[in-house]
């Protein structure tokens, strides 16, 4: 009954129909996926200082619009510098993408400053918003928060090794290597206009619809050589932010934070050792190491640091235990604002524990590691409190004549009786008081309490 209708037709008619009908649609499926393939933006974002797990978010975020077969990557960045091994990481993955990498310096008032300057001149297209600025990529080593004089063929080492490294790939990308080192040899910065007359960015954009409009039919030139044309009349932009656990550890791995959870975890662990059974120090303090090795695991730190800290730890120690008058508490202080400062080694500015914040953990740790100390110190030479050692010392009744074992008598100690021995081996008479000397098993050995002399008072 469903067909008959069809049976009334002309079997070519029917099949031409078919075949139209098929062509079309797939037609627009095509159209339709070109179109999609075609405008497709995937969206990163730097903002903030360049660290390993912004480098892992950005590496992750290339690959996936790899996958996606993008038109186009968009890296919009905000950045004072960061690490020199997580921008080579980002700069590596950008010269390896297979889809064109734009980097967008923006919004206005923003900077691309350090290792933000590498990545920029990277990109297949680097563009900036007016008003924002570029460079000062010069390696800087600072100690106390001021720039410090190091070996110059140190220096020179170091300079020379990113200078080359910048001048591998923006030669490459057809822009103005000479001037670009400048910027690391000689620590120049460049507003957006000067940047794009310099011929260090390929353009100059107020958005993001801006800088599409700007792409849309350009003929762009790879890394590898080859030319590829931009299509980004509908651009279809796709954010991939960050994940949960890629925003809790950008704050874990900041050199600050992971610093004070050291010296948490340290003192947490040091308050449970010593008060077993609060159980909350030590679950903080664990949880507090953990996360701070887990930090220096992704940070370049220098074991200078480390060992600064660990004598500073020590001294601490030393001094609640020996009268130094607080000469090794003051030398541990100093070791652990120092090891501090020297903990995260790298050239590039932001990326070291402050002064400011070294200075607040370590004397205010310093203060409570020695108090605590003294206290536990002073705690081992209490008399026991509770067991049968509290018994040491106290005095008592004879209930039952005492004499030398095995002739043992009954004394009344803390309203308990107990077997008794003298210790002198005399014998020591009922309603007699009583000293405990030593205990031995279920026995007492006491001795006779040295009654006071009464004093009396004639008139």
């Amino acid at each position: 009954m469903f067909f008959q209708p069809f049976g009334r037709l002309p079997v070519g008619a029917v099949i031409l129909a078919a075949l139209s009908l098929g062509t079309a649609t797939g037609g627009a499926r095509s159209a339709a996926s070109s179109n999609s393939s075609v405008d497709r933006v995937t969206v990163l974002r730097i903002d903030g200082e360049i660290e390993p797990i912004l480098a892992q978010y950005i590496v992750n975020g290339i690959a996936e619009g790899n996958r996606q077969h993008s038109s186009l990557i968009l890296i919009t960045m905000n950045t004072p510098g960061g690490l020199d091994t997580s921008m080579r990481e980002i700069v590596r993955a950008i010269l390896g993408s297979s889809v064109p990498v734009a980097i967008y310096v923006a919004p206005s008032g923003v900077r691309a400053a350090s290792a933000g300057f590498f990545v920029l001149e990277s990109a297949d297209i680097a563009a900036m918003a007016p008003g924002t600025n570029t460079g000062a990529a010069s390696p800087v080593f600072e100690m106390f928060g001021q720039t410090i004089q190091i070996d110059e063929t140190m220096r020179k080492k170091v300079t020379n090794d990113a200078a080359a490294f910048l001048r591998s790939y923006v030669t490459k990308r057809g822009r103005n290597a000479d001037l670009a080192v400048t910027a690391v040899t000689d620590a120049k910065a460049f507003s957006d206009k000067e940047a794009l007359d310099g011929k260090l960015i390929d353009l100059v954009a107020s958005s993001d619809d801006d800088l599409f409009a700007k792409l849309n039919g350009r003929t762009i030139t790879r890394f590898n050589g080859s030319t590829e044309p931009l299509a980004l009349s509908h651009p279809m932009e796709t954010e991939l932010g960050m994940t949960a656990r890629e925003r809790l550890l950008t704050h874990i791995v900041e050199p600050n934070v992971a610093f004070v959870l050291l010296i948490v975890g340290v003192l947490g662990l040091y308050v449970e050792f010593n008060h077993p059974g609060m159980f909350a120090p030590g679950v903080i303090g664990g949880i507090a190491i953990l996360l701070a090795l887990l930090a220096f695991q992704q940070l370049p730190v220098s074991w200078i640091g480390v060992a600064l800290i660990i004598l500073a730890l020590s001294l601490f120690v030393l001094e609640a235990k020996f009268p130094t008058h607080g000469v090794l508490g003051v030398g541990g202080t100093i070791a652990m604002i120092l090891g501090a400062i020297m903990l995260i080694q790298t050239p590039w500015t932001g990326m070291g524990v402050r002064l400011s914040t070294a200075l607040a953990v370590a004397i205010p740790f310093a203060i409570v590691a020695a108090i605590l100390t003294r206290a536990v110190m002073r705690s081992r030479g209490w008399k026991r409190a509770t067991g049968r050692e509290e018994l040491l010392g106290e005095q008592g009744e004879v209930i039952e004549p005492v004499g030398a074992a095995p002739a043992l008598g009954m004394v009344r100690v803390h309203g308990e009786l107990w077997r008794a021995a003298a210790v002198d081996g005399a014998s020591i008479p009922k309603g007699a008081r009583v000293r405990v000397r030593s205990i031995h098993g279920l026995t007492l050995d006491v001795e006779p309490a040295i009654q006071k002399p009464s004093v009396s008072s004639s008139s």
